[in-house]
């Protein structure tokens, strides 16, 4: 998939448009697009560093850090993400570089998803698609979230989540298994 392609489908998630207009306003008006925007450019100019790509890394790569201290969103760009990534506001959102996250995933404030480094779950959380993170939610661990899973405001998980699972709560808990159907929206595979 090429950098057009994943930034469409971020635009996406915020407005319903793909075109140029679509993305000038997703752009102006929401700092999680615009944070990502740079996150996505400088994951492709990183792998394009040879010659003339240097240029483009390093311009990419200090507005990458001015938004990254304006906003508040810790997220290297070295973190796989799969496309249509939402950050619904912004402030406080902490990922881990080994974490994996799949397409549509959304992500509140103050979220994080963290490695551990000891215990029985070294390692780092992995998101499978259309995943729905709460506010000040905690994932830590090598887990597995499951495909459209919701992770409630405040949760803390360090377990691994089934698929359409709802956790709730510290220590978290599953409480259903309804998902985060109606929650991840503007999908742009669901596009007519």
């Amino acid at each position: 998939m090429d950098l057009w392609e994943i930034v469409r489908a971020d635009a996406f998630r915020y407005h319903g448009a793909t075109g140029i207009r679509g993305i000038l306003v997703a752009y102006w008006k929401d700092p999680g697009f615009r944070f990502s925007y740079y996150l996505r450019k400088v994951g492709f100019y990183r792998e394009r560093r040879k010659g003339l790509g240097i240029f483009g890394y390093l311009y990419n790569r200090v507005l990458l850090n001015h938004y990254r201290f304006r906003y508040g969103f810790d997220i290297s760009p070295a973190t796989v993400i799969g496309k249509g990534l939402y950050l619904g506001h912004f402030g406080g959102v902490v990922i881990s570089p080994y974490a994996v996250l799949g397409a549509n995933i959304n992500i509140a404030q103050g979220v994080t998803i963290g490695a551990t480094s000891r215990g029985e779950r070294v390692g780092s959380p992995t998101l499978e698609d259309r995943v729905w993170v709460g506010a000040n939610a905690i994932l830590v661990g090598k887990i597995t979230i499951g495909r459209e899973a919701l992770i409630a405001p405040g949760a803390y998980v360090n377990f691994d989540v089934p698929a359409y699972s709802v956790v709730l709560g510290n220590p978290g808990k599953t409480i259903s298994h309804t998902g985060s159907a109606g929650y991840v929206n503007r999908v742009l595979e669901d596009k007519p």
